[in-house]
């Protein structure tokens, strides 16, 4: 039997992760249309509302209903507006772990959202569903997304040479595909302490031993 993740949101003090909604169509669409999400995703280019409402209604829910994995919407807290996604995936039941990915839409940079949103979906993880580790892989020029990595205590655990297919612009406007390091970064239950409050001092947002989490 397949093991999955429940159905829940989780909140801190000024996000909300929760699953993805139809209405979110046109913002998760304008939100990978960016060119660093198209850069260092796997998203179809040009993304079309078409792609959005398939992830929506059917990808997202089939990585959490088959056991690969969960999708979260993250939201602001107050404005209700989409500033990311957080994802896990590759998700081995037995070794109780699994792999994170993060998206900040460009409106929503240089905010600390995306460290806030993977630091409240690791407490969850280790703290509720009882995970002993959480894995991250950033392509070796993504300093933003290893930023993220390094704010949060997670450990450097060496380089897979040629794992990853990026993209760049060429001289005519297009893309093009070129092959890429990935750096293996590494969370267990352990690392997290006093990485909550060096967040928030550094951040300017509280630290989240009360985040919260609630079936839908």
């Amino acid at each position: 039997m397949t093991s999955t993740f429940p159905d829940v949101s989780i909140s801190t003090d000024r996000l909300v992760l929760r699953p993805l909604e139809e209405a979110d169509v046109p913002s998760l669409t304008e939100m990978m249309r960016d060119e660093l999400v198209a850069a260092w995703t796997t998203v179809p280019v040009p993304y079309r509302d078409a792609d959005a409402r398939e992830f929506i209604l059917r990808r997202a829910p089939s990585v959490r209903t088959e056991g690969e994995g969960i999708v979260f919407a993250v939201t602001e807290f107050l404005t209700q507006r989409l500033v990311g996604l957080v994802q896990l995936g590759r998700t081995d039941w037995g070794l109780l772990a699994t792999e994170a990915g993060y998206v900040t839409a460009p409106w929503a940079r240089g905010e600390g959202y995306a460290s806030e949103a993977v630091l409240a979906l690791a407490q969850w993880l280790f703290g509720d569903q009882k995970f002993e580790r959480l894995e991250l892989r950033t392509a070796a020029d993504n300093t933003a997304a290893q930023q993220v990595a390094q704010k949060l205590g997670c450990i450097s655990e060496g380089v897979l040479r040629n794992a990853w297919i990026a993209r760049t612009r060429t001289e005519d406007g297009g893309w093009a595909e070129i092959r890429t390091d990935l750096l293996v970064w590494s969370l267990l239950p352990e690392d997290l302490d006093g990485i909550p409050e060096q967040l928030a001092d550094a951040g300017g947002y509280a630290p989240y031993p009360d985040w919260l989490h609630s079936p839908r």
